[in-house]
């Protein structure tokens, strides 16, 4: 028995009926840092830590002395002063009269478990990147400031804010370089708000902020604007990297735009993507027409994908039409550009200015994309076999596509499956699409520029670039944005974008392409700034593939001056 004692792994105390220790082992002086000289004959009340209420005790001692025995976790302290946590369990040892005659404690430090305890309810409830509150946490906490604040008549404000463009950091940096970026955009987000109010991580690039015991909206306004203006205002350094990161922020308020955490995330969520076609770096409040945009816009996506899915090699509920290019020289038409058209059983002639920039931002933009390219190779095959030649025919490239180191080989299949030539295709891309991951575009078009291809850079002017990167591209055209072209006899800000573009256009040697020229007026001025190519409904509407071929054996030129 004594062997068992000294060698036991948990600390034993033992005590007389009177609670005077007369006795403990190895294990306990390595644990609390007492020998046992220094405690035989002492209350274990020495080791008491403060922390446990006087009723506590009470309650242990009653168990003891009524049940004979308890155990719990409890706090105690070591020799050094520090505090630690303990597994207790204390017996009463009742001699052959039953009455006490000792106390025997034994008990284990448990700080590790404690810790990796706390550190899995941490994980559980904490996004381990940026050790914000994550979804499961921000949902619990949301319906207890709901609540609080309708007992006290208050409002609670939602806003959702997503991080503009940030996938385009994660492709082109790498995400360890997107994870710093999201760790600094936590660390300004707990600056801007008070201590009560809850930011959080629902995943990805979105960030909740939860503000409670709100008087107006208009302080909601000031809130939301100093949010937006500490995360675009200043850059952030990660590495050698300067990053912006500029939020899009949606807004909802209890109880007037939903009476839970899901209905106002929902809302906030909803004018989030309204403040992202705002021109995003913006917040926008929740409004109940935004729901029947959203529905709108949904019905759009399923209807896009549904259509998507359902091409095949004979059947396609997309179109493709082509509009003519006209050399002003000569008057020769020069090329075509196809462009996408689709017609919805229920939704009816679907605009592209509505089903482009949702595939755009869905992703679906890929497989349509990869659809107009091989559609326009048939196409242009067919022309050809009518004895059409003398033009090029141009395809829209989407960001997406030209992301994709393998399109240069999709090119070549294409052209070899339908016999035709790099002089018979043109690529269009535009000037925001040139300017994502400049060396791996620059790679790509520099392999079609090599294989013979024409580039363009599509709606000039609209987007923002580089004209130091711009010159090292291997383009040979320029496309004039219509915008610029609709008011160019009445606006003299388009005349003079107009008039630079070309210039800069021509000493960069490339030749000019203007989109949207719908009267002769237009026209001449073009002609006189020196633009090479116009192409609008001057000279014909986008037509079918047949009709075009029909305007094509029709066409005679004319020229400027005839």
């Amino acid at each position: 028995m004594r062997r068992i004692f000294v060698q036991c792994s948990e600390a034993i105390l033992v005590t007389d009926r009177d609670n005077r220790i007369i006795a403990v082992n190895a294990a306990f002086s390595q644990l609390s840092g007492y020998s046992a000289e220094e405690v035989i004959g002492r209350n274990p009340r020495m080791f008491s830590s403060g922390r446990n209420e006087p009723a506590f005790y009470a309650e242990m001692w009653r168990a003891i002395n009524e049940d004979g025995a308890w155990s719990g976790e409890i706090w105690d302290r070591r020799k050094d002063g520090n505090l630690y946590p303990i597994w207790l369990t204390v017996s009463a040892v009742r001699d052959n009269e039953n009455r006490i005659a000792n106390y025997v404690a034994t008990f284990a430090d448990i700080g590790e478990r404690i810790e990796a305890s706390n550190q899995l309810l941490h994980l559980a409830y904490h996004d381990p990147l940026t050790h914000l509150p994550n979804r499961l946490s921000f949902e619990s906490q949301i319906e207890l400031s709901i609540r609080a604040c309708e007992r006290d008549h208050k409002q609670v404000a939602l806003m959702l804010i997503d991080l503009d463009h940030f996938k385009m950091v994660n492709d082109t940096l790498g995400h360890h370089v997107g994870d710093e970026l999201l760790k600094s955009v936590a660390n300004r987000l707990r600056d801007c708000v008070r201590a009560s109010d809850i930011v959080a991580r629902l995943g990805g690039d979105e960030f909740v902020v939860v503000l409670p015991d709100i008087d107006c909206a208009m302080t909601i306004a000031s809130i939301a604007g100093k949010v937006q203006r500490s995360l675009s205002d200043s850059s952030h350094r990660v590495g050698p990297h300067t990053l912006y990161a500029t939020p899009s922020i949606g807004i909802a308020i209890y109880p007037g735009d939903g009476r839970d955490g899901e209905t106002l995330l929902r809302n906030a969520d909803t004018a989030m993507y309204h403040a992202k076609s705002a021109g995003r770096n913006n917040y926008q409040f929740y409004a109940k027409h935004m729901n029947a945009a959203a529905a709108a816009r949904l019905e759009l996506e399923n209807a896009l994908r549904e259509a998507l899915s359902s091409i095949t090699p004979t059947h396609s509920p997309f179109t493709l039409h082509f509009q003519p290019q006209v050399r002003l020289s000569d008057g020769q038409i020069v090329g075509l550009e196809a462009l996408a058209r689709w017609r919805h059983p229920q939704l009816g002639e679907v605009p592209p200015g509505r089903f482009i920039p949702v595939a755009e931002e869905t992703g679906l933009i890929q497989p349509l994309g990869d659809w107009v390219f091989w559609e326009t190779c048939r196409n242009v095959r067919h022309f050809r076999d009518c004895g059409l030649h003398g033009f090029r025919v141009a395809v829209n490239i989407s960001a997406q596509q030209l992301r994709h180191e393998n399109l240069p080989s999709v090119v070549r299949g294409a052209l070899a499956c339908y016999e035709l030539t790099p002089q018979d295709i043109e690529l269009e891309i535009t000037e925001s699409t040139a300017m994502q991951n400049p060396e791996l575009t620059l790679s790509i078009l520099n392999q079609l520029s090599d294989m013979g291809i024409v580039l363009a850079i599509d709606d000039f002017g609209t987007g923002y670039s580089s004209l130091a990167y711009l010159k090292h591209l291997p383009i040979q055209r320029l496309k004039l944005d219509r915008s610029f072209v609709q008011d160019i006899e009445t606006d003299q800000n388009d005349a003079a974008i107009c008039s630079a573009t070309v210039a800069l256009g021509h000493n960069l040697g490339l030749e000019l392409v203007a989109e949207g020229v719908e009267t002769s007026t237009q026209r001449d001025f073009l002609a006189r700034l020196g633009c090479d190519t116009l192409q609008g409904f001057l000279y014909s509407k986008p037509l079918p593939a047949d009709r075009i071929v029909e305007y094509l054996r029709s066409y005679r030129p004319t020229r400027l001056n005839g």
